[in-house]
């Protein structure tokens, strides 16, 4: 099934031929026969509509057929025994006295088989000669040009063409003819370029898995693979991997402009990508067998071996020097506090790491430039840009195509790398705008026009050298510069990370110093606030016992208020120093504790029954027993229970519960109250010291619930409360295991 690459005038859009899909393209070229199979029953399901011509057999007549009636039986069972073993190995196979190599793949559930007729070599030395003469003259290259030329020369050499190029791919995949060998007579297409649209996507993705792609005659009629679907999938047999594919008729027509006759391609892969490719022109037909294209694939495979060396070397010198100015940075920066004065004002700057004409550091509000940049307000502008990035560092080597504004300052900064290493920290290195002249293989502008009468996208006449001024672009950025970068910001990570750390342990002394400090003066402040406390209430007494009746009622009620602000006061005394035991305290004394008989305790301690007679007081009879420090827990409950009696007192039927339930697969205690309740956002505050959530209607110093709070923590579990405001509160804990693992208080519901 042939899908029309474009079927409106409309639609005259490049972007319709880089989706074309060529892999299903439908149909082979003419100098073999492509045969499907069903792997299993090996009955041929599709077959290529020439195989009269070249078989001598119509295709209606073997499909449905199995292998073997096209092979016979023993040369079909020697290929699938081949096959079983090695599937890219060619096999010979002769049908009606014509020699064939079939060629094997396996297409999803189609096995695939390419028949091209083939003749033997006379001399079986003719492919050992090759492989040496590939190896001495492309090892003997030091550099990329002097590698690229010999890859022309020898493919040219080799094979026969009458032009091969080495045609390199940039950023944007626009293409380069960077080395050439050609005929005399023919115009030289050295340092042209071509558009990106020249080469589209799928193709430059097919090259990754072909490798080697010939057109054996530019003018050939295309052969029809029939039926159109295959029987075993119901849809177009993906071709992807043959070399009989078919060629787009967009890319027959753009060769035919070129006057060229017949074209080879090989890919050029360096580190997993397509760097670019052998491309070879003939102008009249020619025809390269297996043996002969697996020859300019090892050919290639080697180029693109040296190719790598090279470029590891050159970038491998770039490198060391990078790093050792890194290594400067990083020791600049172990000395220096201030980050920015280590990477700006020391031997050595961040601008040396890489190539730049300039770069700017943003931290903390405040900007620090060297070299050329774009002024403040600018970089400001660029900055809210680069903080949209989602990665990293980003690198581009034409700003203004991205970002408009930048085309204000292309000629200091079209080029830049951006590295982020917090949201108040970024580094950013600028590139100046490099003008450069381009020969381009035609205007890049007209690459395309509708072709009214074949319906379709044709691509460009001319090819005539057309000359433009490229601005805005800048040196490009290489993946050594962005390792470098990468590199750096580590280094700066952990820089800031060991400044913080010292920062946090120089504030951990502090604290525990001012610690220190405090508790002395609270103990001192206790001691000290005590003694006339007690005086006061010596006096107190004395004035209530030797003169009441003096006094009045109202003198007698002013008394009373005294004495029950002291004792208020004492109280708060005692909870303050509490605190701070609880706070000095690292080791408890552990012991199995009967919570039942610690209840009973603590209820006769603030005399629940004389105090709360209207209380209902429900307990649960099998509470599980605790494991900790019996005075704090003694302490734990003690504020828990009073709180629950008196927040409760004033309901008309005051009730209070105590037991234990399961929470999230833990068994917790729980204490619950039908009293005034607590607003959500208090349920975290009432755990501070001297906070209450409610005013004065009920006596409490603020401290009850922080009291609890230590307790927990030092016992390594957790408490919190569910409670509705008018409708009572309950508060659920834990505490926690023998191996007293820290857990984080927690105040949710």
């Amino acid at each position: 099934m042939m899908l029309s690459p474009l079927n409106n005038a409309n639609e005259l859009d490049l972007d319709n031929c880089a989706k074309e899909p060529i892999h299903i393209i439908g149909k082979t070229q003419a100098h073999g026969v492509l045969i499907s199979c069903d792997p299993i029953s090996l009955k041929i399901t599709q077959a290529g509509k020439n195989t009269s011509t070249v078989f001598g057999m119509s295709s209606d007549e073997i499909l449905g057929k199995e292998l073997s009636y096209l092979l016979g039986e023993e040369q079909a069972e020697g290929l699938m025994d081949l096959l079983s073993k090695e599937l890219s190995i060619p096999h010979e196979v002769e049908i009606n006295n014509t020699n064939f190599l079939v060629l094997a793949h396996y297409s999803g559930a189609n096995l695939i088989l390419d028949f091209e007729p083939y003749q033997e070599v006379n001399n079986p030395y003719y492919f050992q000669k090759q492989l040496t003469l590939i190896l001495n003259e492309l090892q003997a290259a030091n550099t990329i040009n002097q590698l690229c030329e010999s890859a022309t020369s020898l493919t040219k050499k080799m094979f026969g063409y009458e032009r091969v190029m080495v045609y390199k791919f940039d950023e944007e995949w626009n293409g380069e003819v960077i080395a050439e060998s050609k005929e005399e007579d023919m115009d030289s297409w050295l340092g042209i370029h071509y558009p990106a649209t020249d080469i589209p996507a799928q193709s430059r993705e097919l090259f990754l898995k072909t490798r080697v792609r010939i057109i054996a005659d530019v003018n050939y009629t295309a052969v029809s693979i029939i039926p159109e679907l295959s029987p075993i999938t119901g849809e177009p047999l993906d071709i992807s991997c043959s070399g009989l594919r078919a060629v787009s008729p967009i890319h027959i027509e753009y060769l035919k402009n070129m006057k060229v006759g017949a074209s080879l391609s090989a890919a050029i892969i360096v580190k997993g990508r397509l760097w670019g490719l052998i491309a070879c022109h003939h102008r009249t037909a020619k025809h390269l067998d297996f043996y002969q294209r697996e020859s300019c694939r090892f050919l290639t495979q080697m180029v693109s071996t040296e190719l790598d060396l090279l470029e590891n070397s050159f970038f491998l010198s770039e490198v060391k020097r990078s790093e050792v100015i890194r290594q400067k940075l990083v020791g600049q920066m172990n000395k220096e506090s201030n980050l920015v004065i280590a990477l700006t004002e020391g031997n050595v700057k961040f601008t040396e790491l890489i190539s730049c004409g300039g770069g700017a550091i943003f931290m903390n509000g405040a900007w620090k430039t060297i070299g050329l940049t774009p002024n403040e307000e600018q970089l400001e502008s660029l900055l809210n840009f680069s903080t949209q990035q989602p990665e990293s560092h980003f690198a581009t080597r034409n700003l203004s195509a991205v970002f408009p504004e930048a085309k204000d300052y292309e000629e200091t900064a079209s080029g830049v790398i951006c590295l982020k290493i917090s949201k108040n920290i970024y580094i950013f290195w600028f590139r100046p705008e490099e003008i450069q002249e381009i020969n381009w293989g035609g205007n890049p502008q007209n690459k395309a026009f509708f072709n009214e009468k074949e319906q379709r996208l044709s691509p460009r006449l001319s090819f005539e050298k057309w000359r433009e001024e490229l601005r805005g672009v800048s040196k490009p950025w290489q993946e050594p510069d962005k390792d470098i970068i990468r590199a750096l910001r580590e280094n700066i990570s952990y820089v800031i990370l060991v400044q913080q750390q010292k920062e946090i342990e120089t504030f951990n002394t502090q604290l525990i110093e001012a610690n220190k400090e405090l508790e002395i003066f609270g103990f001192g402040l206790s001691h000290d606030l005590r003694a006339p406390i007690n005086g006061m209430d010596g006096i107190l007494t004395i004035l209530d016992e030797d003169h009441r009746e003096e006094l009045g009622e109202e003198g007698r009620e002013l008394l009373q208020m005294c004495r029950d602000l002291n004792k208020k006061m004492n109280h708060l005394i005692d909870d303050i120093l509490e605190c701070s035991r609880l706070n000095k305290i690292d080791d408890l004394e552990i012991s199995s504790i009967n919570t039942s008989e610690l209840i009973e305790e603590v209820l006769k301690l603030v005399n629940a029954k004389g105090s709360y007679p209207k209380t209902t007081l429900e307990i649960q009879s099998d509470l599980p027993k605790m494991e900790g420090d019996r005075r704090m827990l003694f302490q734990l409950w003690a504020n828990l229970l009073n709180n629950a009696l008196k927040y409760s007192s004033k309901k008309e039927n005051p009730k209070v519960e105590v037991g234990s339930t399961v929470k999230n697969g833990r068994e917790v205690f729980f204490i619950k109250d039908n009293g005034i309740g607590i607003h959500p956002n208090f349920w975290k505050m009432i755990f501070e010291t001297f906070k209450r959530a409610v005013g004065d209607e009920f006596k409490g110093t603020g401290v009850g619930l922080a009291i609890v709070k230590k307790v927990i923590e030092k016992h390594h579990g957790e408490i919190w409360l569910e409670s509705e405001p008018g409708q009572g509160s309950e508060f659920y804990f834990y505490l926690g295991t023998k191996k007293y693992k820290r857990v984080k208080y927690l105040g949710w519901k």
